[in-house]
């Protein structure tokens, strides 16, 4: 049993996830150290993250409601490849050793890190004239970065976004709204397999959606008032720590 000054860690833990999941994506980033902190496993801790993030993406994208007219004809293609993708990496997930999983989980948070330090030059380049509809290149991109929301969904925000970006010419806050539409696809295609076959610790996932859910709304209504930048840096700085915690156990 969880005490209390666990569950408000937990239930701080999982706002904040919300919260940056609506401003650039990384929200993953806090919740799966603090689930590791409590003592859970790294295979526990990646299942009940997927979960217990779910909800702040539902926030999310209720805060960019105005958005997602402008994005609705992009959503059916694109969800298709992500509930694929994202099948495909919960489906390796349990079948993997759970040594296996512990010894890539570094490499994974280092990756999600970069992704996200590089996130604000990637997100300059989406002025650029591109093709309208990205093609197949952009397809194959998000299945990828599905499959990787699948097999560990730290940085899944941030990586989608920054493959949107690149194939996309498009307003920021709109494809911001896109890849909120896109990750709720992926977070639930991968929370249906974890809990049908995962390790879930469902107290962390009831505290942890309930203030993920509330998060997701505010960190939308920061995105559109406060530049995300020094928010960035910041959890940049703390993936870099717990990747190099990750390494060194």
């Amino acid at each position: 049993m969880l005490d209390t000054s666990q569950l408000l860690v937990l239930a701080g833990a999982g706002f904040l996830a919300g919260a940056v999941n609506g401003v650039a994506g990384g929200g993953s980033l806090i919740s799966f150290p603090a689930l590791m902190a409590m003592g859970y496993s790294p295979i526990a801790a990646n299942f009940t993250s997927a979960l217990a993030t779910l909800p702040g993406y539902v926030g999310g994208l209720a805060g960019y409601r105005d958005e997602l007219p402008a994005v609705r004809p992009r959503v059916p293609r694109l969800a298709v490849v992500s509930a694929c993708g994202a099948a495909c990496g919960a489906a390796i997930l349990p079948a993997a050793p759970p040594d296996q999983f512990e010894s890539v989980v570094p490499f994974l948070v280092l990756v999600s890190v970069v992704a996200l330090a590089l996130q604000e030059s990637l997100a300059r380049r989406i002025g650029r004239d591109t093709a309208a509809g990205g093609g197949h290149a952009l397809l194959a991109g998000h299945f990828v970065v599905a499959m990787y929301g699948g097999y560990f969904a730290a940085g899944l925000g941030v990586m989608m976004l920054a493959v949107l970006g690149t194939f996309l010419a498009d307003d920021l806050h709109r494809l911001n709204a896109l890849k909120s539409a896109l990750s709720l696809v992926v977070g639930l295609i991968s929370a249906l397999c974890f809990a049908a076959f995962g390790p879930v610790e469902w107290i962390p996932v009831a505290v942890m959606s309930l203030t993920g859910l509330a998060g997701g709304r505010s960190g939308v209504v920061l995105a559109r008032r406060v530049p995300p930048g020094s928010l960035r840096w910041l959890i940049v700085g703390f993936g870099l720590i717990l990747s190099v915690a990750l390494f060194v156990r």
